[in-house]
């Protein structure tokens, strides 16, 4: 490990609790910077309503104003998602109300990317609706150091991943695919516990400036892109507990692999490269049957770039 991530560790490397709920609120009130929660949501109705319920009872209260907007950013899902996230009081906007002159594309990143159109905090938190047991720590906990440190711009949340019952062996894709990936190419990111993590937050102003890749390979295209727009000190983690999840299938697994792998290669080539395609087998009646998907490779620019964006900010 890099003598300069040691270093960072032991000072961009916290615990939740070392950031009470007074400090954070003393802070927002002092700096007059505004708090929004974006979960993006694809067939969730199961978890999507407690992680909501939890957030706005723990951290939008009038002795609690924490958040200043919760928004569940549905991608299209087929189940009663919206209309629980809706009841539990969330404001419910579909993907395509957004930027609607743009077809949306499949995937997490491009939600993401359609958030910021649809949210105006100064700290954007992006948490995924699939949780279960959730904690407003994880919330507090990942934006209380932006909000304390005007240094600090990107902030990621760090946990144990229990894969069933054994306890961490879940993130096989961080520890396959993105730990090797970053180590190997941006050694300044070995430090990161959880690369890949769903949970995390940062300030608008890097945000809007950020290309997004659309699909799974968001988190590390991200990560990857901070570091080089802000650099390593203004980059930072939390340890916020454990985190319980519905986990991915293996095959799924091997997609999301070869999006991330796609999105490092681009970061390394930036060039023009063949669209790539990934097969996978299944075993069928008369032995393994090969199903091929393309792997998401689409990226959409900073939103700084899109007119509408830059009126509404003008506005």
């Amino acid at each position: 490990m890099l003598q300069e991530v040691e270093r960072w560790l032991g000072s961009r490397s916290w615990s939740a609790a070392d950031r009470p709920l007074d400090r954070l609120l003393a802070a927002r009130r002092e700096t007059g910077q505004t708090v929004s929660v974006v979960l993006p949501a694809l067939d969730e109705e199961a978890t999507v309503g407690a992680i909501v319920e939890t957030i706005r009872t723990e951290l939008m209260t009038p002795s609690v104003p924490l958040v200043d907007e919760l928004v569940v950013l549905d991608s299209g899902s087929t189940d009663g998602t919206a209309k629980v996230a809706a009841e539990a009081g969330a404001r419910v906007v579909h993907r395509d109300e957004v930027l609607p002159r743009l077809p949306a594309l499949p995937g997490k990143g491009e939600v993401l990317w359609r958030s910021l159109l649809a949210t105006r905090g100064d700290i954007v938190c992006f948490i995924d609706a699939d949780l279960r047991e959730f904690s407003a720590t994880f919330v507090s906990g990942i934006v209380g150091p932006l909000l304390t440190d005007p240094g600090v711009q990107f902030v990621k949340g760090m946990y144990d991943r229990p894969l069933g019952e054994a306890a961490g062996q879940g993130g096989r894709v961080t520890e396959l695919v993105a730990r090797p990936l970053l180590n190997l190419h941006w050694p300044q990111l070995a430090g990161f516990v959880q690369p890949l993590g769903g949970e995390y937050a940062a300030r608008r102003s890097l945000l809007e400036r950020l290309p997004f890749p659309v699909g799974y390979g968001v988190e590390l295209g991200l990560l990857v892109d901070a570091l080089h727009t802000a650099g390593l000190d203004a980059l930072g983690q939390v340890d916020i507990g454990v985190r319980k999840h519905r986990h991915q299938g293996g095959q799924a697994l091997g997609r999301m692999a070869a999006a991330i792998y796609r999105t490092a290669q681009l970061r390394l080539a930036r060039g023009h490269l063949v669209r790539p395609r990934l097969t996978q087998f299944e075993r069928g009646e008369a032995g393994f049957v090969p199903r091929t998907w393309d792997v998401d490779t689409e990226e959409r620019p900073p939103m700084a770039e899109i007119p509408e964006y830059a009126e509404r900010r003008a506005a």
